[in-house]
């Protein structure tokens, strides 16, 4: 346990970082699940609606430090590509 008024401060500052920080990453899995699921119902249109979402978290959890930058563009190119995949075996 912390004794010194900056460790509690300390400790205090990392439950609620640590607990935005859940909230983002969970918010992000949530958006490419979304795509996914578009995916998997074979439905274009929603998946690329999906996907513009999906790559604007990516980037903003980058931004804010929750995701590594090669993370985020790995995920969004494998994304992109099986929407564009999708295209090609004419999708609705």
């Amino acid at each position: 346990m912390a004794h010194h008024l900056s460790a509690k401060k300390r400790i205090r500052q990392t439950v609620k970082r640590s607990a935005i920080n859940r909230s983002r990453i969970s918010r992000i899995r949530t958006y490419v699940k979304k795509v996914e699921r578009a995916i998997a119902d074979n439905e274009k249109a929603r998946a690329e609606e999906a996907l513009k979402g999906a790559e604007s978290e990516l980037a903003r959890g980058v931004t804010k430090g929750v995701v590594h930058r090669n993370t985020a563009a790995r995920k969004t190119s494998r994304l992109v590509a099986a929407v564009k995949a999708m295209g090609a075996n004419g999708g609705t």
